[in-house]
């Protein structure tokens, strides 16, 4: 046999292999939506949970149903994969599930982190974090920071629509109702939970593209089957914190991680001053810091936990060692 044959014959075999490998994902892979993200609480100490995964699109994906998938929001993946088309990603290729977190500073009850487009549950009496991806509010219709708390728990909702919002889409040509019965047409889905804000809740959706995305009108909104999980964990009165921290620090086994997302607001080029202050605010140890690296992760945005920095003292330590076998060499 020629070359050229077996050239050919290599190539016609990898066309069928892929075609079976797309094939074989399509019938095994989860179709349907994932359960909730939930990891064990890491050790005393370190801050990040999780591990990155891999996937390979099907026919016919999208970034919604992949992260519909996974549990993972629609803009966490457009971060972590900016090379491809969101609607339209080509069967077969590899796409990065962000599915590793540095757990924010506080760890009790709620911690909406805005930036990250993500909510964070600490179970009371368990050794865990359960979080899921959240919509939220869209440019000037911002989700109000600072703490909280649930005041009302709602299953099967009717929407009483704020005279603001009314007014707004009015101006669209779109009049809607004083008030939307439980059902399909509702946006608040089967379950919602009323903030001490009155006007705004954490709840389900009837559009789970909103998911992932600033597409409220300052609700909390999350997919349907995990409001349905996060209401029933969540008791009246738990306490609900809503922060904006787009660039979190953490640490795992002596090394300093940085995951960095797209700011909410616009924001200056990189700044080691406030960067410094970040740092000093979110982790107790002193670090040598790899600046670079802090400056190339900050701007790439991708939502990854990448390592910037190591304790002062293992960086002492491993300099004092090197020091001394140079020493006993010469």
């Amino acid at each position: 046999m020629s070359t050229l044959s077996s050239i050919a014959m290599i190539e016609r075999f990898k066309k069928r292999v892929m075609r079976l490998t797309i094939g074989f994902f399509f019938y095994c892979s989860v179709v349907t939506p994932a359960s909730a993200l939930t990891f064990v609480l890491p050790a005393h100490g370190d801050d990040i949970v999780g591990q990155v995964q891999w996937t390979q699109a099907l026919p016919g994906d999208t970034f919604n149903k992949i992260g519909r998938r996974y549990d993972i929001g629609y803009f966490e993946l457009v971060e972590a994969n900016p090379t491809v088309n969101p609607d339209h990603p080509q069967p077969g290729s590899i796409i990065v599930i962000p599915s590793r977190f540095i757990l924010p500073p506080k760890r009790h009850g709620l911690i909406i982190n805005l930036a990250e487009l993500r909510i964070y549950y600490y179970p009371p009496h368990r050794h865990v974090v359960i979080t899921y991806p959240v919509g939220i509010g869209r440019e000037g219709w911002d989700t109000p920071l600072g703490p909280s708390w649930i005041a009302e728990k709602m299953r099967n909702p009717i929407w009483t629509v704020p005279e603001s919002i009314r007014k707004d889409r009015a101006k669209d040509g779109v009049h809607l109702p004083v008030k939307v019965p439980p059902g399909p047409d509702n946006p608040l889905g089967g379950y919602a939970m009323r903030l001490k804000q009155a006007t705004y809740l954490i709840h389900g959706t009837n559009d789970s593209q909103g998911v992932g995305r600033r597409s409220s009108a300052g609700c909390i909104r999350l997919f349907p089957e995990d409001i349905e999980s996060l209401f029933a964990e969540v008791a009246r009165k738990e306490k609900v914190t809503i922060i904006d921290l787009p660039y979190k620090f953490g640490w795992e086994k002596h090394r300093l991680f940085l995951e960095a997302h797209v700011p909410l607001q616009k924001q200056s080029l990189f700044n080691r001053l406030s960067m410094e202050k970040l740092i000093q605010a979110n982790t107790s140890k002193t670090a040598k810091i790899q600046w670079q690296s802090v400056e190339r992760i900050s701007l790439r945005e991708n939502g990854i936990p990448q390592v910037v920095g190591y304790p002062e003292t293992c960086v002492k330590h491993v300099v004092s060692h090197a020091l001394r076998k140079n020493k006993k060499s010469t």
